[in-house]
């Protein structure tokens, strides 16, 4: 299975994952950018990705903790998510995102 994603820099790469991995290890790993301070414990919001709108409601609900937390995010959009909050299943084979500015 595949996430499709896209770079700060624009640069659009495919990243095989395994149905139960957490969206924010399979960027790390990948070597896109995050910084993932907190390593998944959703106290930063430094794994922040926009999703594309129209698999939004593919993922499971965001919930409180998250959402404060990515009021602290570089520019938040109503399809942004912290990539730790997200663990992948087939239903997110294709999934596109973008990793979002980081305020470094």
């Amino acid at each position: 299975m595949k996430i499709v994603v896209t770079g700060r820099d624009g640069a659009v790469q495919d990243l095989d994952f395994e149905e139960g991995a957490r969206l924010m290890h399979v960027l790390r790993d990948a070597n896109m950018g995050i910084r993932a301070e907190c390593d998944g414990n959703c106290a930063c919001a430094t794994c922040h990705v926009y999703i594309d709108e129209a698999w939004m409601e593919r993922l499971s609900p965001m919930e409180e903790e998250e959402e404060d937390m990515l009021d602290e995010a570089c520019e938040p959009e109503d399809n942004s998510r912290l990539s730790c909050q997200v663990v992948l299943s087939a239903a997110h084979d294709g999934l596109p995102l973008t990793i979002a500015k980081d305020w470094e």
